[in-house]
């Protein structure tokens, strides 16, 4: 009976010992599935990239045959936020400001042509040789580094008339960067650089276009990104404050196909291709629907009238003139007006073809239109010219500094 009863405590000891070693168990088990692994799981969540960025990542790797390579950082480079110097209260009109000319051109290639020639004969097109083509060799992206602040985008449907692209003429840039793509990359260099204010210029290439593609640009234009991150103004050029961190769009498009509060809902300054004069020297347009005495001087004599097989040294010299007249009364006349010239120009109907590089840099005889632009701007310190559109500019060393160094912000100019 002794040995019977000393033994029961011993068992409830030791289920007791049994019942805390098993509860123990339980709970460290739980402790690491319930509390370790979801923590774990959080940290990676927290470290690695967001939905979100990830699909920022996604649309800019698209927009990249066109817009280039985007930064996830602010440039470190001082042409990337000079218009820092300027005060909110400058207005745009009284500025200089570089760009480009047929910007999405810079990749095309004779390599990039021959990749895209099914798709270009399925759309019914035949592109000649690519340098007949070719604008730029630096990328959007880049040009925006280096001070670039309007860029000339050429737009029509893609071949299988889903989304808006890129052409020059017969030239398909790209068949899978859109339209949405590339304002995307823009939109996410402006929240690098706040400091700074783009314009761009959009124009439709190829025929007539139809209300589809009027329907589809309006839509890109006027989609939530592009309210947040285009002036919303309609028919005036403001402040420099006014326009930081945001586009402002030069429609050199009609919307006359769609019912007409589609043209009110739009913003920008309007540029109808139907009173834009071809090849001129001298365009005098109106660009106010408010306001019929704001007027915009432009030059945009792309194709020297000289004649043919008369060498590369008399069209250069036909297009310097014209961009210098322009240029000139820039700075001398209508200080509250906007003036637009294009350095760019070329000749390929000649024998043999006079390229847009050979008319902006010229050969080992004969300097380039850009060169000659280079020693006028010596000769305009300290005035206001407008806007410049250049092809290959960084062909022509200090080009872009010796423009960016024209008139120092608050200068009297006139």
């Amino acid at each position: 009976m002794l040995s019977f009863s000393l033994s029961r405590p011993r068992d409830a000891l030791l289920s007791l010992a049994l019942g805390i070693g098993f509860f123990l168990c339980i709970l460290w088990i739980l402790n690491y599935f319930s509390i370790d692994m979801p923590s774990t799981y959080l940290a990676s969540s927290i470290q690695g990239p967001s939905l979100t960025s990830l699909t920022l990542q996604k649309v800019l790797q698209d927009a990249h045959p066109i817009f280039g390579t985007s930064s996830s950082k602010p440039s470190e480079l001082s042409t990337a936020t000079w218009m820092k110097a300027y005060p909110d209260s400058t207005r745009l009109v009284h500025m200089n400001l570089p760009g480009t000319h047929d910007s999405a051109t810079w990749n095309y290639t004779q390599f990039l042509q021959d990749e895209l020639n099914y798709a270009s004969k399925l759309g019914g097109f035949a592109p000649s040789n690519s340098e007949n083509y070719r604008c730029q060799t630096k990328s959007i992206a880049d040009s925006l580094e280096a001070g670039m602040r309007v860029f000339d985008l050429r737009y029509a449907w893609d071949i299988t008339r889903t989304s808006l692209v890129f052409w020059h003429g017969d030239a398909l840039s790209s068949q899978t960067a859109t339209l949405d793509d590339v304002l995307f990359g823009f939109y996410h260099w402006l929240d690098l650089h706040s400091s700074e204010a783009v314009i761009l210029s959009f124009q439709h290439e190829h025929k007539n276009p139809d209300a589809g593609t009027q329907m589809a640009l309006f839509e890109t234009l006027t989609s939530p990104a592009a309210k947040k991150y285009l002036v919303q103004t309609r028919g005036t050029l403001g402040t420099l404050g006014e326009a930081r961190g945001k586009i402002t769009l030069f429609r050199r498009f009609d919307l006359d196909l769609l019912p007409e509060e589609y043209e009110e809902m739009m913003p920008g300054l309007h540029f109808s291709p139907k009173q834009w004069t071809v090849n001129s020297p001298n365009i005098k347009l109106p660009y106010n629907p408010l306001d019929p005495t704001d007027f915009a001087y432009i030059q945009d004599y792309y194709h020297p009238t000289t004649p043919l097989r008369s060498g590369l040294s008399v069209p250069i010299a036909s297009k310097y003139k014209a961009l210098t007249a322009n240029l000139l009364r820039a700075t001398t006349t209508h200080p509250e007006e906007l003036w637009w010239s294009f350095a760019s120009s070329t000749k390929t109907d000649d024998k043999p073809p006079i390229t847009p590089r050979m008319m902006a840099l010229g050969d080992a005889k004969t300097g380039g239109v850009n060169a000659g632009l280079k020693g006028w701007l010596k000769t305009a310190k300290g005035k206001r010219v407008g806007i410049v559109l250049m092809d290959f500019w960084e062909g022509e060393e200090g080009l872009m500094e010796d423009f960016l160094n024209l008139r120092k912000p608050g200068e009297v100019w006139l």
